[in-house]
C-alpha cells in the first residue's frame, strides 16, 4: 500500500476520539484528525502512515468551521507542533464538551454503561486561557535551551509560551542555557514560591549513571543531590489504536526505565521543598516530586473523596497509590484515633515527605511498596472503604481483584486516562460491584486529558 504521509485530503470531522483528535474518514480509511472539531470541513495533511486501517493527520486549513471554534490560545500546539493544547482552538465548554463524549463512549464501549457525566470545570484559572499549572516539566535541547517535545516526537521545541502554567512560573528559563539532555522540573507551591530543579541527562539503555558521576556546573548557592522521582502524570500516545511493533515497544520501555533511573539533581532555584496545603493541613514535599498539577485539584478531589468514602469512626480503611497522604490524612480524620487506616505507596522520597506531614496521626500507616503485592498479601483484611488513585495505566486486574476479594462496602477510583479508568471500572463491575456515582473534571484545560472519579458499592 502506498503511504498516504504528506498527502492533503479533504474530509468532514466526526466525533471526538481518545487522545485529542477527531475521527474521519477517507477511501474506506480511518484518519485521527487533531486541530479540527466535530462537523467541520478540513484540509487535513497525514503527518502519520504506517499502513493499516488507519492514518494520523493535522486540519491544516479550516473549510467549514465550527461555531464551537475560537482563535487559538496556545501558539506552540498547532499543527507541527508540541502536544500540550489539543482543544486550544475551542471554547472551554466545547472543550468540556468534547471531553464528556470521549468518557461517555469509553464506558459504553468497555464497560456497557450508558453514562456521560458533564466534565466540571475546578474552581479557580480553569479556562482555555491558562494560569492554571503549577507543575512543568521541559526538557533541554542539546543547544542547552529549554522547551517541550514536539507531538509524538523526541525533537524538541525550544518555545514557553504555552499558557498553561501560572503566571511567572517560566519567567526567565528560555534565557538561560541549561545542561544539553537534562530535565527541568518547575514548580510553584501554595506559598507562591518558585522551585527549579534540573534533573542529569537519564543514562542510554545499558548505561550506568549513578551519583557523583557528574560535575554540576551551578553557582555556589546551588544544592545537588540524587533522586528518584514519582513521575508526573503527563500527555502521552492515545490508548485507542494497537499496540507498537516489537521493536518499537522494547524501545519505549528501554526509555522509561533510562528515565527513571535515579538521576542526579541540582536545586537551581528555591528550595527544592515544595509548600502546599490540603484541607488546612501543610505538606512540605519534594518539588520535583509528584503533586496535582492543577493548583485547585488536590483540594477538590480530596473534599470528593472523603465525601464518598465516609469511613465509620473506628473503621478500617485502605488509600492505595497514596502519594503522600492527602486521601489518608482525610481517612484518618474521619475514622479518629480508634480506627485503621493503611496508605502504601512506592516512591520512597513521597512516603518519607508523607510520613513528616502525617505525624500527628498515629492510627494512619503510610508504608513504601508495590500495591500489586501489598494487596494480595492483605486481601483478606477486611477495609470498609479503599481509595485508589493508580498512574495513567490503571490498576488492573491483579490489583482490583485482590481489592474485590477484601470486600470493602465502598471503592473510591481516581483516573487520568478515560480508556484505563473504564477498564478498570468493568472489573469491578464483574466483580458484582455497582457504580454509584460517577464525576469528572477538567483538571487540565485546553488538553484531551480528564480526571474521572468513581464511587463502587457492594
Amino acid at each position: 500500500m502506498t503511504s498516504w504521509r504528506d498527502r492533503v485530503l479533504e474530509v468532514r470531522l466526526g466525533p471526538p476520539g481518545h487522545g485529542g483528535f477527531c475521527v474521519a474518514r477517507y477511501e474506506g480509511r480511518v484518519v485521527f484528525v487533531r486541530h479540527g472539531l466535530p462537523g467541520e470541513l478540513v484540509s487535513a495533511r497525514v503527518t502519520e502512515d504506517r499502513g493499516g486501517a488507519f492514518c494520523r493527520a493535522d486540519a491544516v486549513d479550516i473549510l467549514e468551521p465550527s461555531p464551537d471554534r475560537v482563535p487559538r490560545t496556545c501558539p506552540v500546539s498547532g499543527p507541527g507542533g508540541a502536544g500540550c493544547c489539543d482543544f486550544a482552538h475551542a471554547t472551554p465548554s466545547a472543550q468540556r464538551a468534547l471531553k464528556s463524549m470521549v468518557v461517555a463512549e469509553q464506558l459504553r464501549r468497555i464497560t456497557g454503561l450508558e453514562r456521560e457525566p458533564e466534565v466540571e470545570p475546578i474552581p479557580g484559572p480553569s479556562d482555555s486561557a491558562g494560569g492554571w499549572r503549577t507543575r512543568v516539566r521541559l526538557v533541554v535541547d542539546a543547544a542547552g535551551r529549554a522547551g517541550v517535545h514536539r507531538y509524538r516526537s523526541t525533537e524538541v521545541l525550544p518555545d514557553l509560551r504555552c499558557p498553561q502554567p501560572v503566571p511567572a512560573a517560566l519567567d526567565g528559563i528560555a534565557e538561560r542555557r541549561w545542561t544539553p539532555g537534562a530535565d527541568l522540573v518547575v514548580a510553584v507551591d501554595d506559598e507562591g514560591h518558585r522551585h527549579i530543579v534540573e534533573l542529569a541527562p537519564a543514562p542510554q539503555p545499558g548505561e550506568y549513571r549513578g551519583s557523583g558521576t557528574r560535575e554540576s556546573r551551578r553557582g555556589p548557592g546551588d544544592r545537588r543531590r540524587s533522586a528518584r522521582p514519582k513521575p508526573e502524570r503527563r500527555a502521552g500516545p492515545d490508548g485507542s489504536v494497537p499496540d507498537t511493533p516489537n521493536g518499537q515497544r522494547r524501545r519505549a520501555v528501554a526509555r522509561r526505565a533510562a528515565a527513571h533511573t535515579a538521576r542526579d539533581e541540582w536545586v537551581v532555584e528555591g528550595t527544592g521543598r515544595a509548600v502546599q496545603y490540603v484541607a488546612g493541613r501543610r505538606w512540605d514535599v519534594s518539588a520535583a516530586g509528584f503533586w496535582q498539577a492543577h493548583r485547585g485539584a488536590a483540594e477538590r478531589y480530596s473534599d470528593l473523596v472523603a465525601e464518598w468514602a465516609d469511613p465509620a469512626v473506628g473503621a478500617t480503611a485502605w488509600d492505595l497509590y497514596s502519594g503522600v497522604g492527602v486521601f489518608a490524612a482525610r481517612l484518618a480524620a474521619q475514622t479518629g484515633s480508634a480506627g485503621t487506616v493503611y496508605a502504601v505507596e512506592s516512591a520512597p522520597g513521597a512516603v518519607a515527605d508523607g510520613n513528616a506531614a502525617l505525624s500527628d496521626l498515629p492510627w494512619l500507616t503510610l508504608q513504601t511498596g508495590r500495591v500489586e503485592r501489598w494487596v494480595a498479601d492483605h486481601s483478606e483484611s477486611r477495609p470498609q472503604v479503599v481509595v485508589l488513585d493508580p498512574p495513567r495505566a490503571g490498576a488492573g486486574k491483579p490489583v482490583i481483584s485482590a481489592v474485590t476479594a477484601a470486600a470493602p462496602d465502598r471503592i473510591v477510583h481516581i483516573g487520568c486516562d478515560p480508556a484505563s479508568f473504564a477498564r478498570d471500572l468493568r472489573l469491578y463491575l464483574d466483580a458484582g460491584y455497582r457504580l454509584g456515582a460517577l464525576r469528572a473534571f477538567d483538571a487540565f484545560p485546553a488538553t484531551h486529558h480528564v480526571e474521572c472519579l468513581a464511587l463502587l458499592e457492594r
